[in-house]
């Protein structure tokens, strides 16, 4: 299957009013990669609810900050459709779709049905024991140390192992598939980024066919050999669904855990306060996931749409910056603080409607156990002296090193 990068297009159509017009430099201009959540919570005041942006990397697109907003696009896919939405270079000849994020209702039932299972509360929970024995084995080697690179000793292999356990692929290629994600979700470069996507999709055709003749329990092996309404899935189809859980499972995590542990390092005395609430853990990672989101969801219009006054076109894109929806005070009062007794509301860390995360469960459930059992064994850490804190540029918003010590 070709993966060969297509041009981005830059045009700015002729129906955006030019005041609207920006260029803000979002996952790539210096104010974003010096500090990308107070950049992104800046936008609710220094831009409109709607803004046109303008990119050379990532293209032009629609803008949203809001979170009823975003919350409204997330919930009406037959305005705001997810096909082709997905910025990967791909053929134009030889298109195949990532499934389920690209497939609307109704036929994205019939995909999410397949993995759903696998992914369920129930499900997830039987991993708990494994994951907290995971996060003590991967402590037990540094402790002693008295230091860590937080990113390569704990936060990466942590959520990433868990991951590949779960599709049925090879732990000692683990460092391989993050440089493959690294290159193909963070370059700034089509060529970089066309040849990362090549070497994940020669790989993953070898294990889809090795699946097919071997199949084991993971979950690519389930999208291999499963029949809905008693008829295979296509080979294109396969690729793509395959192709799509590769690449999001390898990077939310993990940057999610590095911007948490970045601010507790940074914030001894509310380090505290989750160490003396051990039982408030949950409602504690749930704010932390809110103020620390790092995915965007992009979106193309089905047809013509009006959004606070704003007149948008058939074929427009548009993305959801759900970051800085999650800092709206419209929806959390005084957003910006870190508040583990705050009222419970949907936030969107994990996007919403039908093509809400179907990781959700077990990057909660991650998320928990790393606060956790890092807290109870080392509770008391900051951040080495002299290290400059360096964010990829990129969908995907984290630090690319967290050096530790205590």
């Amino acid at each position: 299957m070709s993966v060969t990068p297509p041009p981005i297009k830059t045009e700015i159509p002729a129906h955006v009013p030019p005041e609207l017009v920006r260029a803000i430099g979002l996952t790539e201009g210096p104010e974003f990669l010096a500090a990308p959540h107070a950049f992104m919570a800046s936008l609710q005041h220094t831009q409109p609810p709607v803004f046109f942006n303008t990119s050379d990397n990532i293209g032009n697109a629609w803008m949203l900050t809001g979170y009823d907003d975003a919350y409204f696009v997330l919930r009406h896919p037959e305005i705001f459709t997810t096909r082709g939405s997905v910025g990967f270079p791909r053929s134009p000849d030889d298109w195949f779709d990532f499934i389920p994020l690209e497939i609307d209702p109704p036929q994205h039932r019939r995909y999410r049905g397949i993995v759903d299972p696998l992914f369920s509360p129930k499900a997830i929970a039987k991993l708990e024991a494994s994951i907290r024995a995971l996060a003590n084995e991967l402590i037990d080697a540094f402790i002693d140390r008295r230091e860590c690179e937080f990113t390569r000793d704990f936060g990466r292999p942590l959520p990433v192992s868990v991951f590949l356990g779960l599709m049925g692929l090879p732990q000692d290629m683990r460092d391989t598939f993050v440089d493959w994600a690294v290159g193909l979700l963070h370059s700034q470069s089509r060529e970089v980024a066309g040849n990362s996507m090549r070497s994940i999709a020669a790989y993953l055709k070898d294990v889809i066919a090795d699946k097919t003749r071997h199949p084991d329990d993971g979950v690519i092996s389930t999208i291999v050999h499963t029949r809905p309404d008693g008829e295979p899935l296509s080979d294109k189809e396969v690729f793509g669904f395959v192709f799509f859980l590769f690449i999001g499972g390898l990077d939310t995590v993990f940057a999610t855990l590095n911007n948490v542990f970045l601010w507790l390092a940074e914030n001894p005395r509310r380090r505290q306060e989750i160490i003396d609430r051990p039982d408030h853990l949950a409602a504690a990672t749930e704010e932390l996931l809110r103020v620390f989101s790092v995915t965007f969801a992009g979106r193309l219009l089905t047809q013509d749409h009006e959004l606070h006054g704003v007149q948008m076109k058939k074929g427009d894109k548009l993305t959801c910056i759900l970051p800085a929806a999650n800092y709206d005070p419209a929806a959390f009062e005084h957003p910006q603080t870190i508040d583990f007794d705050r009222p419970r509301k949907p936030m969107l860390a994990f996007a919403g409607g039908v093509h809400s995360c179907m990781g959700a469960h077990l990057a909660r459930l991650e998320m928990r156990v790393c606060i956790g059992e890092f807290l109870r064994r080392i509770p008391d850490f900051r951040l080495q002296d002299g290290c400059r804190i360096e964010y990829y540029p990129g969908g995907v918003v984290g630090p690319k090193a967290l050096p530790l010590c205590w």
